[in-house]
């Protein structure tokens, strides 16, 4: 019987090694495959019973992994849509039928409808903003959608946040001051011929449709430490004077928002009315509301100064390029010169990459043993940073996979070797009857 289970031992070591080899040739092949992870064998000892005086081999099983987590080198590229992980992390991409899958092939372009598609024909997944700042689902794939890049769409993004940050100059003589007190002048919230006013300023905003819009914002010290806000549209105002403003044809009123700013006597920040709601002249019709941030406003010893303003929205205009930073924000500059945040990529992690199934097209599939797919943000929590303009290259090493197939090669000979002696044995004994 051991001269059997020689020949046995012999087979499943040959077979042993043509699995080493068939895993060195996939590797070998996949060695210009973007984001190919590198397969290795990995053999344990089979044992069968061993009996007093005697001694019964047994052999050799084989057992391929790929080793998911280990990280490729990094090679950059010429196109912004080419993407790498650098760190712990996954693409969400769709198959043929809509599945969700994931892969760490990053080689993405636009097909015809503007989806961006690697090489295995996948296309990219990710959160649009069309609602609002999204926020990854940690246990599921749902709110997921082709990331589209439509590079001649026209876009108009109405005004609906912003901020400004200025000075109130301290300086200024408390109205209210005298005995008796002065009498009352007509402020800008009157909106009567002869307003008067301490400071203004304007900024520029869009309507639903795109126009521009600009706002007049009047600041009017009508009280210690208080100061009144008032917003007009500037096309209504009197030519050569201002005041007084028509009236919008949709609100009916003249000021489109008026407000009061309090400060802080002591530190000069402000204490009360940091935000102002402003609707945007829209024709006829509701326009959109700007939620403009005046938190940073101050009230120190020097002259009126406006430092910032931000107002997002832009005239109707198409994206020129397409900008995908770190964090897997995708952000489109469009041709006058604004941006839009248009989808946010997800990075998807397991528990062990290692214990994932390959599929055709370099995508992988969790297992019981992998764990359950968690959806998070590139550069939090742990993920891996999403480097735009680069390619993650295939971890397999041309040198080692060499070197590993000409030591399976001669280990295969050598088991070859020990079933021919096996053979050359069992004829010995046959030809003993001889």
């Amino acid at each position: 019987m051991s001269v059997y289970g020689m020949m046995r031992t012999g087979v499943s070591g040959m077979e042993g090694q043509a699995n080493r080899l068939a895993a060195t040739a996939d590797n070998i092949a996949n060695s210009s495959t973007t984001g190919y992870k590198r397969y290795e064998t990995l053999f344990s000892t089979q044992v069968v019973n061993q009996s007093v005086g005697g001694y019964s081999s047994g052999g050799v099983t084989t057992t391929s992994r790929q080793l998911v987590s280990q990280q490729g080198v990094l090679s950059f590229t010429t196109s912004s849509s080419d993407l790498a992980i650098e760190g712990d992390g996954f693409f969400v991409v769709q198959d043929q039928n809509g599945v969700p899958q994931l892969t760490r092939a990053g080689s993405f372009v636009p097909n015809s409808k503007g989806e961006l598609v690697n090489a295995a024909g996948f296309k990219l997944l990710g959160y649009s903003y069309e609602n609002g700042e999204p926020a990854a689902v940690a246990n599921g794939f749902q709110g997921l959608v082709p990331v589209t890049v439509a590079q001649t769409e026209l876009v108009a993004v109405p005004s609906t946040i912003g901020s400004i940050s200025v000075n109130l100059d301290s300086r200024t003589p408390d109205p209210t001051a005298g005995t008796p007190p002065p009498p009352a002048k007509p402020t800008p919230f009157d909106n009567v011929a002869g307003s008067e006013y301490t400071s203004k300023t304007s900024i520029v905003t869009y309507n639903d449709l795109g126009n521009t819009v600009l706002l007049d914002v009047y600041y009017t010290k009508t009280d210690d430490n208080k100061w009144e806000v008032t917003v007009f549209d500037q096309s209504t105002a009197t030519d050569g004077t201002g005041f007084p403003y028509g009236p919008d044809p949709y609100l009916g009123n003249a000021p489109l928002v008026s407000g009061t700013m309090t400060f802080d006597p002591n530190t000069g920040k402000l204490v009360g009315g940091d935000s102002i709601s402003i609707p945007i002249p829209n024709g006829d019709t509701p326009g959109p509301i700007l939620e403009l941030d005046m938190a940073s406003a101050t009230q120190l010893a020097t002259g009126f100064v406006v430092s910032d303003v931000e107002v997002n929205g832009n005239i109707p205009s198409s994206i020129e390029l397409v900008q995908i930073g770190e964090d897997g924000r995708i952000l489109g500059a469009y041709a006058d010169g604004t941006t839009r945040d248009l989808f946010r990529i997800p990075v998807a992690t397991v528990a062990s990459p290692d214990q994932m199934r390959s599929k055709t097209g370099n995508i992988f599939t969790t297992t019981d043993l992998s764990g359950e797919v968690s959806l998070g943000f590139a550069n939090e929590g742990g993920n891996g940073k999403i480097v735009s303009g680069a390619l993650e290259n295939s971890t397999v090493d041309i040198a080692t996979e060499l070197t590993i197939m000409i030591e399976a090669q001669r280990n295969y000979t050598a088991n070859s070797k020990v079933f021919q002696t096996g053979s050359e044995l069992t004829e010995t004994v046959i030809n003993l009857k001889r």
